[in-house]
């Protein structure tokens, strides 16, 4: 099982991870990358959506809108869309698996399966980080618990401390 892990991890390509956005709640990638990574250009990939727009639902495929677009070109400069007219296509995990039956190459299919093990490995980094910050939040819990008993004490110390003494020595009478 933990060899089987491991070809798994070393078959994810770490560059596929950082094709990956979010938009209005789906983990997405952009058609400009995909027809980069199929070898095909990025007109073909949407012609090939086009004639096939029925396997394409909103959850599967949507078209990002200017502000979206605006938003991808100032966290990614690396992308040509920056002056460009047409917003993107943005394809969901489930879009990129139907596009490989859209596009008929072994190289899609191939390409296909690690964006897949992509996405997986994605989502486990996400569930990863979820349970690190709920295992945070307990400790946070533990040390609040604590320094709430401290100060306490050092409260209870300080009360102790300023009650008054009973003078020590000789005494003057005083009649």
């Amino acid at each position: 099982m933990e060899q089987r892990d491991q070809a798994i991890q070393s078959a994810i390509k770490p560059q596929y991870e950082t094709l990956i956005f979010h938009f209005r709640g789906f983990k997405v990638m952009i058609d400009s990358d995909l027809a980069m990574l199929y070898n095909v250009p990025t007109k073909r990939l949407k012609e090939q959506v086009k004639r096939n727009i029925e396997r394409f639902p909103d959850d599967f495929m949507f078209e990002l809108t200017g502000k979206e677009r605006d938003e991808l070109v100032a966290n990614c400069d690396r992308l040509t869309i920056k002056h460009s007219s047409i917003n993107p296509i943005v394809f969901t995990e489930q879009g990129v698996a139907m596009l490989s039956s859209v596009l008929h190459s072994d190289k899609a299919i191939k390409i296909n399966i690690e964006i897949m093990r992509a996405f997986a490995r994605y989502r486990s980094l996400l569930k990863e980080n979820e349970s690190l910050k709920e295992e945070i939040l307990k400790l946070a819990a533990k040390l609040n618990q604590a320094f709430k008993f401290l100060l306490e004490r050092i409260d209870a110390l300080h009360q102790k401390a300023s009650m008054p003494r009973k003078a020590v020595g000789y005494k003057i009478n005083q009649a």
